[in-house]
C-alpha cells in the first residue's frame, strides 16, 4: 500500500480541477448545442490553461517539499529524493 502523500497546495489544486471539470462539462454542452467553433476553442483553451497550472503547482510544490525535507533532514534518503526529482521532472 502506498503512503498518503499530501501537501498544503492540494486542496487548492483540487478546487481548481473541480472548476475545470465543471467548465469542461459546459463545453461539451456547447458542442452538443452547435455553438461556434471559435467560442468552443476559446473555452477549451481556458480549461487547458487551468489544468496546466494545476499540474505546475503540484509539481513545483512537490519539488519544494522534497528539497526542504532533504535539507532539513540529514537522515533523508538523498538517492530516493533524486529519483523522485527525475521522475516528476518528466512532466514539466
Amino acid at each position: 500500500m502506498t503512503e498518503k502523500h499530501t501537501h498544503q497546495s492540494h486542496p487548492g489544486i483540487v478546487n481548481r480541477l473541480k472548476r475545470a471539470d465543471g467548465h469542461l462539462k459546459s463545453i461539451i454542452s456547447m458542442i452538443e448545442d452547435g455553438r461556434p467553433c471559435v467560442e468552443i476553442a476559446q473555452q477549451l483553451h481556458a480549461v487547458e490553461k487551468a489544468v496546466m497550472q494545476a499540474k505546475k503547482t503540484l509539481i513545483y510544490d512537490h519539488l519544494d517539499h522534497c528539497l526542504d525535507d532533504t535539507v532539513n533532514n540529514p537522515d533523508a534518503n538523498s538517492e530516493q529524493t533524486i529519483e523522485e526529482f527525475k521522475a516528476i521532472s518528466r512532466y514539466l
